[in-house]
């Protein structure tokens, strides 16, 4: 066992933590990059061209979310087995997991592209919205297959404990996305720009590089995964056991991104100032949640090799005192948002004050419950690296279909609040989520699953715990 394996298996958990989501905090900061560039630039075109962003967002993370679940089973089958100590398994594990990303998002990619129109049709955008909608729409169906090959080689690298490499990638191409932004929006001498479908182009182009730069590094076999041309033949009994343990993980994100969907077909209704301060609220948003998110993914890995190793207690300490810190970190973020929220929307938005002021509106009514979030993601984190993927799908059908979005018509459509209303649904939503996460978590029966088994039972035990979970 080396220094690393020592550390997450039998080391201070709080090193243990920090170790992993301090350089994943880093990597997720410099991500969202690529979406604060975009959303810098495209705020100077204007409030409908921040409508035409925000509307397309939830449509391409709806198709991304379907296919996500071969990819979460990968990285949660690769912690365990590092955990376990069977090195050959991870690199069979990651091959598989190439070859079913790679299939699945070039077929979801065609299909979200040629539906495009469809989608906004559905969703009622306004006319000014519509072309820049479609445009952006059509260029990040096309960069599909790229987001999900890096997001794959990620979630690999992180299953197995290694940061510093994705993070190098992903410095690289948010630099060159910097540079690229502008001159793709704007134009440059006698280059022409191409406005909001500049911000998805010059995305495309730096996701493209880093999907092959990791693709480059796993045939390389220097950094803990080694892939073989032979590994890539489909082995069918480890496809339905990725089928069994990610289709959970596909419905829940999918969940989300429906339910995203759902809400921008409510905020549409009223117009575009709301649906420009809904995208820069969510926006910011995602940037508060960037350190709960590398907390809990430092959770799904730690999580994962101790569950791997045969530890369910200490996989248990670990998310715990994970959920504490997500807990406390971001009901203090939330409170210095509260202070300056006029000012984050107006980095986006400088010159529309209806925008600024109901952007700050949003904020400050969600904000100070911020910390249920970081509890929630813990949970969440520690359900899936455990294999219970029902549990965390069944929170996110909970959260979308039974809280969400009817706290969030009944209160902007049937209340004096309005658009209002939708804003308090994201506050409700926290703090009932997180709450029930906890206490389901509390009750100790995703410590049962087992799934790094022997070859032959493989497909069996996935199977069985898929059933199980749902009894429960």
């Amino acid at each position: 066992m080396n220094e690393t394996n020592h550390l997450f298996l039998s080391g201070s958990i709080s090193k243990a933590l920090l170790k992993l989501a301090v350089p994943i905090i880093l990597i997720n900061i410099l991500q969202s990059a690529y979406q604060l560039t975009d959303a810098f630039w495209v705020g100077r075109l204007g409030a409908a061209q921040v409508a035409a962003v925000s509307v397309s967002m939830p449509v391409t993370f709806l198709v991304i979310a379907i296919g996500s679940g071969l990819a979460m089973a990968g990285a949660i089958l690769s912690a365990q087995y590092m955990g376990a100590g069977q090195q050959d398994k991870v690199n069979h594990v990651a091959a598989q997991t190439v070859l079913m990303v790679t299939v699945t998002a070039i077929c979801l990619g065609v299909i979200g592209y040629l539906l495009s129109p469809y989608f906004l049709h559905l969703l009622g955008v306004e006319d000014a919205v519509y072309n820049d909608a479609l445009k952006f729409m059509h260029v990040s169906f096309v960069g599909v297959v790229f987001v999900f090959i890096y997001a794959m080689f990620q979630a690999l690298m992180r299953g197995i404990g290694q940061t510093k490499v994705p993070l190098i990638i992903v410095s690289v191409t948010v630099l060159l996305n910097f540079v690229l932004d502008p001159l793709f929006i704007f134009g440059y001498g006698s280059f022409t720009g191409l406005g909001v479908m500049g911000a998805a182009l010059a995305t495309l182009v730096t996701q493209s590089l880093a999907a092959i730069a990791g693709i480059i590094i796993f045939l390389r076999g220097r950094h803990g995964i080694k892939l073989k041309l032979s590994s890539f033949i489909p082995d069918y009994s480890y496809i339905k056991q990725a089928f069994f343990l990610g289709a959970p993980g596909s419905v829940e994100l999918s969940a989300r991104a429906f339910g995203l969907i759902i809400m921008s077909f409510l905020v549409a209704s009223f117009g575009t100032q709301t649906i420009a301060s809904y995208g820069v609220g969510s926006n910011i948003l995602q940037m508060v949640m960037i350190p709960a998110m590398g907390l809990s993914m430092a959770v799904s890995t730690l999580v994962g090799q101790n569950m791997g190793a045969g530890n369910p207690q200490r996989a248990e300490k670990i998310t715990k005192l994970a959920a504490l810190w997500g807990l406390c970190g971001l009901s203090f973020i939330g409170a210095i948002a509260y202070i300056f929220a006029p000012y984050l929307v107006a980095f986006f938005i400088p010159d529309d004050q209806g925008v600024i002021a109901k952007g700050a509106q949003f904020i400050r009514i969600m904000c100070l419950t911020w910390g249920g979030i970081g509890v929630q993601l813990c949970v969440v984190a520690a359900f899936r690296a455990s294999g219970n993927m029902l549990n965390a799908m069944l929170l996110a059908l909970f959260s979308q279909c039974v809280v969400q979005f009817p706290v969030a018509y009944i209160l902007s459509k049937h209340t004096p609040l309005g658009d209002h209303g939708i804003w308090y649904s994201f506050a409700v939503t926290n703090v009932i989520v997180a709450s029930l996460s906890y206490l389901w978590f509390c009750r100790g029966r995703w410590q049962q699953t087992k799934l790094t088994k022997d070859d032959k039972d493989i497909a069996k035990v996935s199977q069985e715990a898929f059933i199980e979970d749902g009894a429960h």
